[in-house]
């Protein structure tokens, strides 16, 4: 007998000796780990939710208002403000009725579909946390650009436009925008991510299941 042979006969020993699952009893398992990802997903959300108010509360002092009423920025923060954590509530909610949907689900097929339901909606959050951020910094830019032109002191007759100059802050502004708009995204992949790769992980767990 050679040494393959050995290490199937040992491998079939060791088979015997582990204990077989049933249906059902896989069902569970990866029942119960895909509504503790929701759940986090769900917890994660608010977490980030309550350090971003409170960031905020601390950012906007009286300094800052006065700031951004100098700049004619006080009504656009305000809407922004207003819509941002209206958006993020709505989030906030579909995550709470994905966990609770989850936990009333009792077969697979349903399991699947709001397995995949979670993962859209996670995605979509990211997504509009980047797109939210991208047009808060263009607009607040334009504002500033804006006021800065029409407050500006004096302006010569002979003054040339300097092309070039503008060229390079655009450039360095949009830079700038998608370094911030990656470290975000790079953020909330490392946070999220790790949590919607585990429930694909079941979801493909459940695909085999069902076959």
């Amino acid at each position: 007998m050679d040494n393959l042979d050995l290490l199937k006969k040992d491998w079939k020993k060791q088979e015997k000796s582990i204990p077989q699952l049933s249906y059902d009893e896989l069902y569970k398992l990866i029942w119960k780990r895909s509504s503790s990802i929701v759940k986090w997903i769900f917890f994660i959300s608010i977490i980030e939710f309550g350090l971003g108010a409170v960031l905020n509360i601390f950012i906007a002092d009286d300094e800052y208002w006065a700031k951004m009423e100098e700049y004619n920025l006080t009504l656009f923060l305000i809407i922004t403000y207003v819509v941002s954590y209206l958006v993020t509530f709505y989030f906030i909610y579909k995550f709470y009725k994905n966990y609770k949907a989850i936990n009333a689900t009792d077969n697979a097929a349903v399991l699947m579909k709001t397995i995949l339901k979670v993962r859209k909606t996670v995605k979509y959050y990211i997504g509009f946390i980047l797109i939210s951020s991208g047009f808060v910094f263009i607009f607040s830019l334009i504002f500033i650009l804006r006021n800065h032109v029409l407050t500006a002191e004096t302006v010569t007759s002979d003054m040339s436009f300097d092309w070039k100059q503008w060229l390079l802050f655009i450039g360095g502004t949009l830079l700038a925008l998608a370094v911030i708009l990656g470290v975000i995204w790079l953020i909330y992949t490392m946070v999220y991510g790790i949590l919607l790769r585990r429930l694909h992980r079941n979801y493909k767990e459940l695909k085999k299941l069902e076959m």
